[in-house]
């Protein structure tokens, strides 16, 4: 049993590094679905299409809208006027050049380390988070270089901001209104005088931020992630993109988001729009892949009247927030790779069954790791208590197979009639082995789900508990992982006392531990904890079933 448990989780960690390394998700463009002669063109027409960054303006003050101050901001052609609408949750910044959103600060959040004081800002420094051009045909109309007015009275009492503007005889309007907290603002834009086989093209630029501590596991994030109507979302990860060879979605899509580790802008396409027809992802031209920046450039035909809409998501990847907003958005991490189908199910029923504690206790989520792990380890007992007497029989029994498999090793049938009978003489059946394995691979699954959830879970971010600044971070002074692998060492020890001499099984007793220890150095602390709680929780068990082996060492199989 103790070999098998070794083998099981020694494969638990080769399928986690295994499936991230070597499995990405597949980059695969999804066949045109658009009836339309002109989405196909202008599919094809922006696949090597730029558009021109807007840069950001000086600061002046418009009547009823507070005026933010975002220092470092250039001029265009003309002066921009940089304005702030503040929401009880964040705070956007506009510029009235391009009429879009330079950046939006999280009230509720701090870049880390905490010591730095600053607020999250989702903009990236002199460029805005979205640019529009409109595509009619083969000519490009930009819109990010040209100055609108300011309407803030058109909101009808609720917060929201106006622009508008005219331009090669076509009239531009854009309205942002956001809902209660801040964090979704409904766009919806008018084109007059503009041809409705026009696509608007909506830029998202560069990717959000670095914030966290770690900015290496920062960038290992950062990823667009594309959700068709009638599929899953995908991830397109930065470092998968090839700055000559864009990536084309040419799928009618629901959303596109861009995602660091716990943070998402996303663009969710809503009526009256119509769904996006497409995106093309691109790295920058001349940019390694270690520079962590990329563009979305998004195409959203017109509707008849000229319109288009989308809402806008800007916020921190809350898993009850996103799922309470629908569309899938909560699958904005696409888990697993080719285990998605698995880990995905899992990754949410650990997630809701984690938030239920927390809400129903009221006690920090290092508390609720730890009774998470015990009451897993609780519920298998019997089941593991099974497979360990199971295995029990199985050793007994050993010299007994061993002794039948040398005298019928040249007739098949003969061996497997003799096993088989041996199996029923002692109250087994062939499929016993297998049984014995089952309690191993259980809380694999769970393991695995835990392991991606803790990569975005953003109520882990900046959650101390005891030693630990950061559950969401490595343990500073590798306690647990330390614990973890004496516990391993521990379980091992337990597992081969008046056990059968195992030459193989020895030396993994002292390898394995160290070979995990190893492997979870560096990864969440949180993740360390409730490994660590799920050895010590097994030692009990353990231990009595070391007690029966020893019990049984002396007595004969008959007896």
């Amino acid at each position: 049993m103790e070999k098998r448990l070794l083998i099981a989780l020694a494969l638990a960690a080769i399928v986690i590094l295994v499936s991230q390394k070597l499995f990405p998700a597949p980059l695969v463009p999804i066949k045109s679905s658009a009836d339309s002669t002109a989405l196909a063109t202008a599919i094809d027409s922006v696949a090597g299409l730029r558009v021109t960054d807007s840069t950001r303006a000086n600061t002046t003050s418009v009547n009823a809208v507070r005026v933010g101050d975002r220092s470092g901001m250039d001029t265009i052609a003309a002066k921009a006027e940089t304005l702030s609408v503040v929401t009880p949750k964040a705070t956007y910044h506009f510029s009235s050049v391009g009429a879009v959103p330079l950046g939006v600060v999280l009230n509720d959040y701090h870049i880390m380390p905490k010591a730095s004081n600053r607020n999250v800002d989702l903009g990236r420094p002199h460029v805005p988070l979205l640019s529009y051009a409109l595509l009619r045909g083969r000519d490009t109309l930009q819109l990010s270089n040209q100055r609108f007015t300011v309407d803030t009275n058109v909101t009808a009492g609720k917060t929201g901001i106006a622009f508008a503007t005219d331009v090669q005889g076509a009239h531009v309007s854009i309205v942002y209104t956001f809902n209660s907290d801040g964090y979704l603002a409904n766009v919806h834009g008018t084109l007059k005088g503009v041809d409705s086989t026009a696509v608007m093209l909506i830029k998202m630029h560069k990717g959000l931020p670095f914030v966290e501590a770690d900015s290496t596991d920062d960038f290992r994030s950062l990823a667009y992630v594309a959700k068709p109507l009638h599929e899953d979302a995908h991830s397109i990860p930065f470092s998968k993109l090839d700055s000559l060879a864009p990536s084309v979605e040419r799928d009618s899509l629901a959303w596109v988001a861009s995602k660091n580790k716990y943070f998402l802008f996303a663009l969710i396409a809503t009526a009256p729009g119509k769904p996006f027809g497409a995106a093309v992802f691109t790295r920058g031209l001349h940019e390694p892949k270690t520079v962590g920046s990329a563009d979305a450039l998004i195409l959203q035909p017109l509707t008849q009247n000229g319109e288009f809409a989308f809402d806008m998501y800007a916020g921190p990847q809350e898993w009850r927030r996103l799922h309470a907003m629908g569309r899938n958005l909560e699958h904005v991490n696409p888990y697993g790779s080719f285990l998605r189908p698995i880990v995905q199910p899992f990754a949410t029923i650990v997630m809701q069954v984690v938030l239920w504690i927390h809400d129903r206790l009221k006690i920090n989520y290092g508390w609720v790791l730890i009774i998470f792990g015990i009451t897993i380890r609780i519920l298998l007992w019997p089941l593991n208590q099974g497979a360990m007497r199971n295995s029990l029989k199985l050793q007994r029994i050993q010299p007994q197979l061993q002794e039948i498999q040398k005298k019928y090793k040249s007739n098949p049938e003969k061996l497997q009639s003799e096993m088989s009978k041996l199996y029923k003489d002692h109250g087994m059946s062939p499929f016993t082995p297998l049984a014995g394995c089952l309690p191993m691979l259980i809380p694999m699954p769970v393991l695995f789900a835990l392991y991606f959830v803790f990569q975005n879970t953003i109520e882990f971010r900046g959650v101390s508990f005891l030693w630990l600044p950061d559950l969401s971070q490595r343990d500073p002074i590798f306690i647990l992982p330390a614990i973890m692998g004496i516990s391993m060492y521990v379980l091992s020890w337990i597992s081969m006392r008046s056990a059968p001499p195992n030459p193989q099984a020895k030396t993994l007793q002292y390898i394995f531990p160290v070979m995990m220890v190893a492997f979870f150095w560096r990864l969440a602390s949180g993740l360390n904890l409730y490994y660590a709680v799920q050895n010590l929780a097994t030692l009990p068990q353990q231990w009595l079933i070391a007690r029966e082996r020893a019990k049984l060492a002396d007595t004969p199989p008959g007896g």
